[in-house]
């Protein structure tokens, strides 16, 4: 077993989906996968026992047993040669699949969970753990385009580059097709130089467009190479990242991006696109934190 992939479950339909989700991406790698559900019950000095009036398998405890079997049912199920184990930790689920995400390759969850408020488009799970996980956090929206290609949405900066290797070795794993998109402004580009004043554009026609595909090429540099078998569709776009992202996913797999990118700012520990793409993308979405981003 090569590795450990974790997806934390409530006993909600979703995250039943992440299970299914989950035990997948195991047996693509070749690792476990670890059935989570965090007990929040015994913390707050609630009873978790059955009640003596009641049948003998009732209960909290009880019930949470039931969670990550039903869970662990519906992954043998989705795939059936992956080692799975199941395991009820007490504490607040925020905190335990963090610690559960140390030393996993991949963390899977629901958008919605049993806690979630009528309204909510995701989970406050989810976005935490996006924020703060210690490895790629994949959360299971819709249900994708089986065809599709991995979208990964590229800006360049780098943080982003680790969500660039996660991307390549997905499309690989999943023999899937990447398009690598990469969107851009006058407002989110590089600052150009200052302007001559002899001269009548600050750039001159067509070359920020430039610009920003050689930003993209560079971006995808030298992961051709390692990865050859994966056919590559770049694209840059001038228009919102949040606005072509979310449109991509409709036809797509999976969403891949990094947790902050280059036009974030200073503290926060997820940037706005991907925050968008949580809350709104046509199918399962990967963020993926760069190398030394605050925890």
């Amino acid at each position: 077993m090569n590795g450990l992939v974790i997806v934390g479950v409530d006993g909600s339909a979703s995250g039943l989906a992440a299970a299914e989700v989950a035990a997948r991406e195991a047996a693509l790698r070749g690792a476990g996968l670890r059935v989570v559900h965090a007990f929040l019950w015994p913390a707050m000095h609630v009873p978790v026992g059955p009640s003596t009036l009641g049948p003998p398998d009732g209960g909290l405890r009880n019930m949470a047993d039931r969670f990550v079997a039903e869970a662990a049912e519906r992954a043998r199920a989705a795939a059936p040669e992956v080692e799975i184990d199941q395991v009820v930790v007490t504490g607040e689920p925020l905190t335990v699949l963090e610690a559960q995400s140390r030393g996993a390759e991949l963390v899977v969850v629901g958008s919605r969970g049993m806690g979630g408020f009528v309204g909510l488009l995701v989970g406050s799970t989810a976005v935490h753990l996006a924020s703060h996980g210690r490895c790629p956090v994949l959360v299971v929206r819709e249900q994708p385009a089986p065809d599709g290609p991995i979208v990964l949405g590229v800006d360049g900066s780098a943080a982003g580059r680790k969500a660039v290797d996660f991307a390549f070795e997905e499309a690989a794993l999943r023999k899937a097709p990447l398009l690598a998109l990469h969107t851009w402004t006058p407002w989110n580009a590089p600052l150009p130089p200052p302007p001559d004043p002899s001269e009548p554009y600050a750039n001159e026609p067509g070359a920020l467009a430039e610009e920003e595909e050689r930003l993209l090429s560079e971006a995808l540099a030298g992961h051709r190479e390692r990865h050859p078998d994966v056919a590559v569709e770049q694209r840059s776009v001038r228009g919102g990242a949040r606005e072509e992202l979310i449109e991509a996913s409709r036809s797509a797999q999976l969403v891949v991006v990094g947790a902050r990118g280059r036009g974030g700012f200073a503290g926060l520990l997820l940037g706005s696109v991907s925050q968008a793409l949580l809350h709104h993308a046509h199918c399962p979405v990967a963020v993926v934190r760069g190398t030394g981003e605050r925890d």
